[in-house]
């Protein structure tokens, strides 16, 4: 029983350290950024979509790329945004490779537009997917970030 328990706390303290230093790497994007904003979009229509990226830009813009880390988090009808054929998908490009702009597609609207669609949406390759879109912000705001809904 005390070995079990002795493994369980070692792997634990492992897991910890693991998530500590994903934590570390997330942070080291951008060691100098003095603000940290998220933006939601939730919205299919292509003038907020429009609106979103112009916002990433004037913020990046006012602080400088280095010293802001900007995260755009997509989710419900907002994911269109992120889908690979988006009119803006040149824009996300210049984004993300241009400014270090993260892009989140909620895994939750992927998979239910999959279900309703019959086949799995090509979501810009730039983006990630690794949960749901509104758990992705409140752990982003919960590290500091500021919401922003455009």
């Amino acid at each position: 029983m005390f070995k079990f328990a002795a493994k369980g706390s070692a792997l634990l303290i492992a897991l910890a350290l693991t998530m500590g230093g994903m934590q570390g790497a997330v942070a080291a994007d951008k060691p100098f950024a003095e603000k940290k904003v998220v933006l939601q979009i939730s919205d299919p229509n292509p003038f907020k979509q429009t609106l979103v990226l112009n916002v990433a830009s004037n913020v990046l813009k006012e602080y400088g790329p280095d010293k802001v880390e900007v995260e755009i988090v997509a989710f419900g009808p907002g994911v269109r945004l992120l889908f690979a054929d988006n009119d803006n998908a040149g824009r996300l490009k210049s984004l993300v490779e241009g400014s270090g702009v993260r892009l989140h597609a909620c895994s939750n609207t992927i998979a239910n537009m999959t279900k309703q669609l019959g086949y799995k949406p090509e979501i810009n390759p730039l983006a990630t997917s690794p949960g749901p879109g509104v758990i992705r912000i409140v752990d982003l705001v919960s590290q500091g970030y500021i919401l922003v809904k455009p």
